[in-house]
């Protein structure tokens, strides 16, 4: 019993110095672990979460990420086989496979980086050298919208495509990736536009090509619009001269109507008749400011004689 304070007491001291010199430490389930005594790998990788335990002082806990990593590359130019020089810009997501093979061959995320950036840039540029410009852009033959900015793209078929060039440049790159205990889950080519030199003339290209397409549109509302105006002036016509035959027929019935009604008063009583007919005259022919020089043995004084 007297010696349990002093077991006590070493075991006390034991603990400080676990803790002080970091015996003890926790991994979460994002990371995995690699033991490292004077720098060398020692035992298997802790790929578990929780409470661990290591020796102090002389070991090094060094924490590795168990999640999808993001690749951004940087825009590079880059020849097709065709002769155009574009810019790419790429994206990757790889992720720490092996941890002990990865700590002995780049050491950290900065190191797997620049090495990805060797080989995804590398393979890149060998893809896109193999194959034209329209094989990098286009991933079907669907048909264009509009016409293409650059002579002879826009009839060529491809027969590989941009997601086929991705996938070749995603198994080339793995293959030299695997040695090095990580792996790559995903690449894409996230942008690619024409290099400086070039887009001035493409950009007047795709001026001029959209102007054509315009004065095509335009041309063609044009000539729809005359043949709308023409349809409009014939149907126009039509309806006039329709409206005109039937104002013409009702008039005709209207006169005939007339002459009967007056045929049948002359046959009925000719001298009213006429004295109808005189008076209408009179009524057209004379208003208060009409001055006549007739003859008195005149037939177109004939009722008024009588009236004085």
């Amino acid at each position: 019993m007297k010696r349990l304070p002093t077991i006590l007491a070493v075991l006390g001291a034991a603990l400080v110095v676990a803790f002080l010199g970091g015996a003890f430490f926790t991994v979460n389930e994002a990371e995995q672990v690699i033991i490292t005594q004077f720098g060398k790998p020692v035992g298997a990788p802790i790929t578990t979460p929780g409470l661990k335990l290591k020796l102090p002082f002389i070991q090094k806990a060094n924490f590795f990420d168990k999640r999808f990593l993001e690749w951004d590359g940087e825009p590079n130019e880059v020849p097709t086989k065709d002769k155009r020089f574009i810019y790419v810009d790429t994206y990757a997501r790889w992720r720490i496979t092996d941890p002990l093979l990865f700590f002995q061959r780049l050491r950290d995320e900065r190191g797997a980086q620049s090495r990805l950036d060797d080989i995804l840039d590398g393979e890149v540029r060998n893809t896109i050298a193999k194959h034209d410009l329209i094989e990098v852009v286009r991933s079907t033959n669907r048909e264009f919208e509009v016409s293409s900015a650059i002579e002879g793209e826009g009839v060529r078929e491809i027969t590989v495509g941009r997601l086929e060039l991705e996938k070749q440049v995603l198994e080339n790159a793995s293959a030299r990736t695997a040695v090095l205990g990580i792996e790559i889950l995903d690449f894409q080519l996230k942008r690619t536009n024409y290099a400086e030199v070039d887009r001035p003339k493409v950009y007047e290209r795709m001026i001029s090509e959209r102007k054509r397409i315009a004065e095509e549109y335009r041309s063609e509302g044009a000539a729809r619009a005359a043949r709308l105006i023409g349809d409009k002036d014939r149907d126009l016509q039509e309806i006039t001269s329709e409206a005109y035959r039937e104002a013409q027929e009702i008039k005709g019935k209207a006169d005939a109507q007339a002459a009967e009604i007056y045929a049948g008063a002359y046959n009925r009583d000719p001298d009213f008749y006429r004295f109808l007919k005189t008076m209408e005259v009179y009524r057209t022919t004379m208003d208060e400011e009409t001055i006549l020089l007739l003859t008195t043995d005149g037939e177109f004084l004939k009722y008024l004689e009588r009236d004085r």
